[in-house]
């Protein structure tokens, strides 16, 4: 085996735009939860601070190619994802479209909430959107109901109500498939 010691490099994407959101609050303390393992090097990616154009260039623009440099430098990603009409955002399919060989081989978790249905629908759909860029997505996810307390007023997840074991699960589970796939793509270069 070929294991590289260097840590992970996990790129934690915020996925909401929205005024009033509470996507940048559990990302952040998402990353936090990731940055107690030595074995991750966690950066935090919000959409909201993208310099994407009004409409899909011909060319990459400034922006976009800082967008798609990050993505390609990351080996493995969590994904922090709202529901919004049993979906995700628009603003997060855009973003996932700059990208395409960045995404290749490399594993995808998700952070996820909603109202009632702590963003199902909408991991499931990010599943399938991940799985025709040639990533793979981890069975477990994080998820906040915002209708059952587990998130307060301000939109930070509660200290009672903390998913532990389902972060754990999910960073182990990405942890191994990046390594994984770290190493492979250091022997043999991934084709699609």
């Amino acid at each position: 085996m070929i294991h590289d010691a260097a840590p992970l490099r996990v790129a934690v994407i915020v996925g909401s735009t929205r005024e009033g959101r509470v996507g940048d609050r559990i990302g952040c303390w998402f990353a936090e939860q990731a940055r107690q393992r030595a074995d991750l090097d966690v950066a935090v990616i919000d959409l909201l601070d993208a310099r994407f154009p009004d409409r899909y260039p011909k060319a990459a623009t400034p922006g976009v190619a800082e967008f798609t440099a990050r993505v390609g430098g990351a080996d493995a990603f969590v994904v922090v994802t709202p529901e919004y009409n049993r979906s995700f955002p628009a603003a997060l399919k855009e973003a996932i479209d700059y990208a395409y060989d960045e995404w290749q081989a490399k594993p995808v978790g998700f952070v996820s909430y909603g109202m009632g249905s702590t963003g199902l629908y909408a991991v499931e759909q990010l599943r399938t959107v991940f799985t025709g860029l040639h990533s793979v997505t981890m069975p477990c996810r994080v998820s906040f109901d915002l209708l059952d307390g587990s998130v307060d007023d301000c939109g930070r997840p509660c200290a009672a109500e903390l998913p532990a074991q389902s972060v754990k699960s999910m960073l182990d589970q990405l942890t191994w498939w990046g390594l994984a796939l770290r190493d492979a793509r250091a022997v043999r270069p991934y084709v699609s």
